[in-house]
């Protein structure tokens, strides 16, 4: 079981400005940031993020959605981060998700709906790696 997890605040969430809100809600939650970085990504680097999506047909969707503009995405520690952040963020369909969790707050569609968690320890350190490759943050407190 891992204690850390990737988080991305999408770019919908980004346009309406309301990253800080988002990231508030975290931190109350007890999570930690070890990294946190506002960039944009292109369709390349999109394409290898989402590489296990690629034959799926909302693949291309979701390349384009994820440049459309700026993401932050956040390297995350908590005692059992991936599990306890799907419980904070809620259902990938805001309308399906539980009231107060952060895409039904701030989500608007099941691609537009704010933000990104790691679905399994594996993939969090996957992602963490993928944005924050400095190996202090993969690396603390394993």
């Amino acid at each position: 079981m891992s204690n850390k997890t990737l988080a991305i605040i999408k770019p919908d969430a980004t346009a309406k400005n309301v990253s800080g809100e988002i990231i508030a809600a975290i931190q109350q939650a007890g999570f930690r940031i070890l990294g946190m970085k506002l960039t944009k990504i292109s369709p390349e680097v999109a394409g290898e993020f989402y590489a296990v999506h690629k034959e799926r047909p909302f693949y291309g969707e979701l390349i384009a959605y994820m440049t459309s503009g700026t993401i932050v995405p956040l390297a995350l520690q908590k005692d059992n981060a991936v599990e306890e952040f799907r419980k904070l963020i809620g259902a990938t369909d805001p309308k399906k998700a539980e009231a107060g969790t952060i895409r039904a707050r701030f989500g608007t569609g099941i691609e537009a709906n704010a933000i990104h968690g790691s679905d399994s320890d594996e993939n969090a350190l996957r992602e963490i790696g993928f944005f924050f490759p400095e190996s202090e943050i993969v690396a603390v407190n394993k």
